[in-house]
């Protein structure tokens, strides 16, 4: 993941196996899953089909959409709850152990080049309409796997440090209609995982992403009306539908004439650029198509093979001084590569098992 030599790749950083002092405890045992459902089911109610009811709790990884939501003092806030293990150190007893215990993960700033976004992003959405979208039927469940990492500040004894997890795995499951399924992460759920199930679909269940416009254009209109009317308002609306396709991206599986839209919708979007190379979480390098939130100083990239053209993961890298403080320039404030998406026969269903 790093390109500085300097810097150690996240797989590199050496595992902590002791639980934090007592006074960065904060948290009693069993608390944090509780705060990470309540503020993921915020984040899921607020971005939703306009059709539908309100979103169940689900994580959606590592909470790219809490950065439209929210201006950048309540980002660290949202941080720290949805972290709850992994910053104050409580294993809760039920076998997670502390993530958030390496050195802040950095790389180079790479060049941003707004002329040949539109050019780029062409060519990936041709080689997205050529690709094979999934074939499901009812009853299946989609398997994404990842993965993760992300970079919290810290505040310990009125000091604040950065501090960035392991590179860590994530499983998630869900049913077509997005009313069923079950994440496993390491160190966040335990190795039993939890449910996702709920009485409402998410918004990027397969149901609702068949529904969506494949025109560029309609496509760009409906995800910047739905994205404004709950994006706080500090956050620039081109930057929330920016963030906004691109969830629809990674923790799901779009058909291929969907994917080809929002790489065409993307390009419509003022202030998108390209960076010649960018890494995902697991070291593989690529070609991002990117854009910078004035607000937050933060470049959100979407990571692409130079050759394939094939969606790796994303990252967000901070390339402007933090006004906060807290972020130094070429901080990777998270990081997520996929590696593994299918169409499974059930819930917690691994692919190999299927014939």
């Amino acid at each position: 993941m790093n390109a500085s030599p300097s810097q150690p790749h996240p797989a590199e950083w050496p595992e902590t196996r002791e639980l934090r002092d007592t006074e960065e405890r904060d948290l009693p045992a069993g608390r944090h899953a509780s705060h990470k459902e309540r503020l993921m089911a915020q984040i899921h109610d607020d971005i939703r089909d306009t059709t539908a009811p309100a979103a169940p709790a689900r994580q959606r990884g590592p909470f790219l959409r809490r950065r439209i939501l929210l201006p950048v003092a309540a980002c660290a806030l949202a941080g720290a709850i949805v972290g709850g293990v992994a910053l104050y150190g409580d294993d809760g007893g039920d076998g997670t152990t502390p993530l958030a215990t390496g050195p802040a993960l950095t790389t180079p700033v790479g060049t941003a080049d707004a002329k040949g976004a539109a050019r780029l992003l062409g060519r990936i959405s041709l080689a997205a309409a050529d690709a094979s979208g999934p074939t499901v039927r009812d009853g299946q469940f989609l398997y994404i796997a990842s993965k993760v990492a992300s970079t919290y500040p810290k505040t310990v004894d009125d000091k604040t440090t950065v501090v960035s997890q392991e590179l860590h795995d994530r499983q998630v499951w869900q049913s077509l209609d997005g009313k069923d399924g079950w994440l496993i992460e390491a160190g966040e759920t335990g190795d039993q995982g939890i449910t996702l199930a709920g009485e409402h679909p998410v918004s990027s269940a397969y149901d609702n992403l068949v529904k969506l416009p494949t025109d560029a254009d309609a496509l760009l209109k409906k995800i910047s009306q739905d994205a404004d009317k709950i994006r706080d308002k500090e956050v620039p609306r081109d930057q929330a539908a920016f963030v906004a396709l691109g969830d629809l991206l990674t923790e799901s599986y779009p058909p291929a004439k969907l994917t080809a839209a929002i790489y065409q919708a993307a390009a419509k979007i003022p202030g998108v650029v390209t960076v010649d190379d960018a890494v995902d979480a697991t070291g593989r390098h690529g070609v991002a198509v990117a854009r910078l939130n004035e607000q937050d100083g933060q470049r959100t990239e979407w990571i692409f093979d130079k050759k394939s053209l094939e969606f790796l993961g994303e990252r967000n890298v901070q390339v402007k001084p933090d006004t906060s403080g807290v972020f130094k320039v070429g901080t990777v404030t998270f990081t997520s590569a996929i590696t593994q998406r299918a169409v499974v026969d059930g819930n917690k269903r691994m692919p190999s098992r299927e014939g």
